[in-house]
């Protein structure tokens, strides 16, 4: 059940959403976010067990990961160690695939730690992209993450609920 959305874009698509799934919403500014532990205690108090980034680009605060300590959970749309990093998200990372002329790429589901993208790895999965520009791959590259990421997602919370 998600019991909470909290995002840093006051237009994001999600926010629309929110409103029908009967769950909290909350916009944070990237000071709040980074030199206040007011978000972790909003999310303690609300009994959190896993927060579940997505499309998230900022560094996740010290305050933040020990509060929840492996119970924040990233995908990243490449196969983890390679195109992740600053900078490597969304269409940046499919034009490096393609400029290194992969074979494969795919997504990597992890966990946060206070580097872009180090977290350790929970799950990955490929697809051929041989032959592909950036914006075929991207395609590829999204079913991947519709299909497994609520599967990934409902895994963690049956084993660590």
């Amino acid at each position: 059940v998600i019991d909470s959305v909290v995002c840093n874009n006051p237009k994001a698509k999600i926010l629309e959403r929110v409103d029908s799934w009967g769950c909290e919403k909350y916009v944070v500014d990237k000071e709040l976010f980074e030199n206040s532990d007011e978000l972790s205690k909003l999310l303690l108090n609300r009994g959190t067990d896993l927060i579940v980034l997505a499309g998230f680009l900022w560094l996740v605060p010290i305050s933040l990961l020990k509060a929840f300590p492996e119970r924040i959970v990233n995908i990243h749309p490449a196969l983890l160690p390679k195109y992740g990093g600053k900078g490597m998200h969304g269409m940046n990372v499919h034009k490096a695939v393609q400029n290194a002329q992969e074979k494969e790429s795919g997504i990597t589901i992890h966990y946060i730690n206070e580097e872009y993208d180090k977290g350790d790895v929970i799950f990955q999965v490929s697809c051929p992209v041989e032959g592909m520009g950036c914006d075929e791959i991207a395609v590829e590259v999204l079913k991947l993450e519709h299909k497994y990421f609520p599967e990934v997602i409902e895994k963690i919370l049956k084993t660590n609920g």
